[in-house]
This record gives C-alpha cells, structure tokens and sequence, in this order.
C-alpha cells in the first residue's frame, strides 16, 4: 500500500513538473519576451475550419427541413431605413405648404425607434451572420442535425472542461504577478529604473491576460504609436481594450475610481504608475478633469494618456460621440480604432447588464478573441476649429478605418433619457421647414 502511495504520489509530482515547464517554455516566458509561438494563429485556423463546416451543415440543414433561409433565422435587423434627412423627406412631398401628412413621417420615425432603434441596439450584443457553436448567441442551430449536435456537445466540453480551467489559473498568476511585482516595484526610489520596472511589468502582465483568453491581437501601422506627452484616443468596446493596448505600450489611464475587483487592479498600478483616477463627484466637474489632463500631457517625460472618450462601451459596430473634454486640452491626439471579430466571441461588456466576474466567467468561456488594431497618425486640432468639431473628425477617421459607422448620439443613453434638447432641436428644424415654405402666419394648408 505504501509503494503504491508513493508511486502515485512520484506519478502526480511528475505530471505538476510537465505542466510547469509547459506553462513557463509555452506561455510565460513568450510573454516576457513578448514573442509569439505562433499557436493561437493555428487555433484560429483550426476555429475558423469549424466554423465554416459547421455552417454548412447548418445550410444543409436548413434545406433538407424546407425551412426559412438561413438569413432569416439569424436576423440582423427588421427595419430596411432609408438614410435621408427630415428636409428630404417632408419637403419633397409638397410643395410650400403645411400638410397633414406630415403626421405620417412622425409617426413611422416613431414606430422604426420602437420596433428596432438604431441607438440602443448599439448597446446590446451583435448579432451574427452565422451561428459560432455559443451559446449566447441569438440562434442554437445544434438541432439542425445529428453532426451539429454532437460538435456544439464537443465544443462545450472543451470550452468549460479543458480551456476554462487553465485560463482562470493563468488569470489568478497574472493577477497575483501584477499585485506582487507593482508591490515590489513601488518600493524603488523614483526614477529611470522604476519607471523601466514599471512599463516592463504592465506589458507582460497585459500579455498574460490577453493570453487567459486566446487572445490574437494583430497590430497595424506601429510607427504612429502613441507618444509621450500625448493623448490615444480609442473606440471603446471592452475592458480587454486596456489590456489589448497595454500589452503593445505603456499609457496612463484616465477613469473613474472603481471598488472591487476592479479596485484592486487600479490601486495595484498606481504604486508603479501616474494614472488621472477621479471620484465619481469629480468626474462631474470639467474643469477638474481637463486642468489633470492638461498637467499631465505638459511634461513630456510621462506616458501618454488613453482616453476613450465615448465614456461606455458600444457594441463595436458604431462609434458614438466623443466626449469635447479630451480635444479641449490640446497637444497632439493618437486615434486608435480596435475592431474585434465577434464569430469567435463577443467582446463587448454590457455594464447594465453583466457584472465584471459574469463577464469575465463569458470570456473565459468564448473560443477566443481575435481582433485587429491600427495606430492612425497623430492629429492636431486646426486653426478656428473648435473641440467639437476636432472630436468629429478623430471619430470619423477612428469608425472609418475600423469599418464602423459614425453615430452622433451620446453614449450616455445607455443609462440616461434622451436630453430634452434633442427632442427641441428636432421641433425646431420643422418649425424652420414650415416657416421657410411660408405656410405660416398666411394661413396657408395643404
């Protein structure tokens, strides 16, 4: 009984000592180095060959029941709209009169925000063309047949029996790692070799976490990255953006103070690193904001500052307004657009709707995330253009680049109603429309 105890004891302390060299030869030390082994491009080919049969299967599938097309099943939208203004609309159905049918544009604007807004569906999930084996997709095609089935059974076994389990290891050794070496790293005395420590343990710590979940970032046009003393503006999809950046360049961060989980990563960086954290009351207060964002960009010696100024996280299928307080400051603005690839998960985090660990617990349990980043050139803010307009045109060349529409509305109605000034903008360009067609004050109806 002994011996046997003692050989399974050898068996298990043998297996430990394999799994340790595999995770220092194939993951940490690749991190370290920031090198890549080339495995998470083979897994994506081997992901994107799934997926592509799976959709044939589905196709066939489909057929063989005589069902709806596959389009239909997976639909990405119930409302064709046509892309023309209120002017366009109103005027080009009279001529120089107020109508009662004017009434009619109301309404079917109202009745399209109702059935299918094009705001807040940016807030949700996106939905797919195809269906990628998930589960929390809009469509579970595994019963289209006998093969999808036993591939969507085999691909749950996967996600949450072989790859969840090694991906939160590695992400608890990548939080403990950051605690300890910024813990150890914030003793030093300020200077050249602190802040060398520091920026080497923030990229291979971001690494490591793009690494808990598959991550394959593709870089683009590297030569226009941030620099110091500068601003890099982003499109704001995920927290995994921070990481996806951090783990290519050293930034300062500009947010709100958070408690928790997140609490504990951004008091753990600040030991290391001068970030611009405000309390909620202050993040209300502009002047606050910009004067710290202004100090901060004045000496050129610190890192540049990562600002996402759309303030929330959209579906990455549109970018929305960006906040005027980044581009009042002045100094030079780093665009940045960051394009996942949601067949193999979504990255978007739905604050309203998931907490950080259920997000994490979604992420942990996806294929992988794949996406693509370009470092746009830097921009400055031209003579007699005021921030507004400055901040439009970031946006403009961040969603263009990053194959995303441009939305004027603010990200804050994710959480807010629509400001009333909205609304009296809208009943001011009637008002306008009938004023200038002189059908009012000559009583003249159509």
């Amino acid at each position: 009984m002994e011996e046997n105890r003692e050989s399974h004891g050898l068996a298990e302390s043998k297996f430990l000592f394999i799994w340790m060299i595999l995770f220092v030869v194939l993951v940490l030390l690749p991190s370290v180095f920031r090198v890549s082994l080339g495995i998470s491009h083979v897994y994506v080919k081997i992901l994107l060959k799934v997926l592509e049969w799976a959709t044939l299967q589905i196709e066939e599938g489909v057929k063989k029941q005589k069902a709806l097309a596959l389009g239909n099943l997976i639909s990405t939208g119930i409302i064709q709209r046509e892309e023309t203004s209120m002017e366009e609309e109103i005027v080009g159905q009279r001529q120089g009169c107020f109508s009662l049918a004017d009434v009619m544009y109301f309404s079917k604007k109202g009745c399209e925000a109702i059935a299918e807004d094009e705001v807040t569906r940016r807030f949700s999930s996106e939905e797919l063309v195809s269906w990628n084996l998930l589960s929390r997709t809009n469509a579970n095609l595994h019963h289209v047949s006998w093969q999808l089935s036993i591939m969507w059974v085999v691909g749950i076994l996967i996600r949450y029996c072989l790859l969840l389990p090694f991906r939160v290891c590695l992400a608890v050794f990548s939080i403990l790692l950051l605690v300890l070496a910024t813990t150890v790293v914030g003793q030093f005395p300020n200077g050249r070799v602190k802040c060398w420590l520091s920026n080497q343990v923030q990229m291979i710590c971001a690494a490591l976490g793009i690494r808990c979940v598959a991550g394959l970032v593709r870089f683009h046009d590297r030569e226009n990255r941030p620099q110091e003393g500068g601003i890099c503006v982003a499109n704001h999809t995920s927290p995994l953006d921070v990481l996806i950046l951090a783990s290519d360049g050293c930034y300062s961060l500009v947010g709100q103070v958070h408690g928790g989980f997140l609490g504990l990563i951004q008091k753990s960086c600040m030991q290391t690193s001068q970030h611009v954290l405000f309390e909620r009351s202050e993040m209300k207060d502009r002047h606050l904001v910009r004067k710290k964002i202004r100090e901060h960009i004045a000496d050129k010696a610190k890192l540049p500052i990562l600002i996402f100024p759309e303030g929330t996280c959209i579906n990455n299928t549109s970018v929305m307004m960006f906040k005027k307080g980044s581009f009042e400051v002045g100094g030079t603005i780093y665009p940045v657009a960051i394009k996942y690839d949601p067949r193999f998960g979504d990255a978007f985090w739905d604050s309203t709707k998931y907490s950080v660990m259920t997000y994490m617990f979604n992420m942990l349990t996806s294929w992988a995330v794949v996406c693509n980043v370009w470092y746009l050139p830097p921009m400055v803010k031209e003579e007699e253009e005021d921030a507004v307009h400055f901040a439009n045109r970031v946006k403009a060349a961040i969603a263009a680049r990053g194959g995303m529409s441009v939305l004027p509305w603010d990200g804050g109605l994710k959480r807010k109603k629509v400001k009333e000034s909205f609304r009296e903008e809208q009943q001011k360009k009637y008002y306008q429309i009938v004023i200038g067609n002189g059908s009012v004050g000559n009583g003249s109806v159509c």
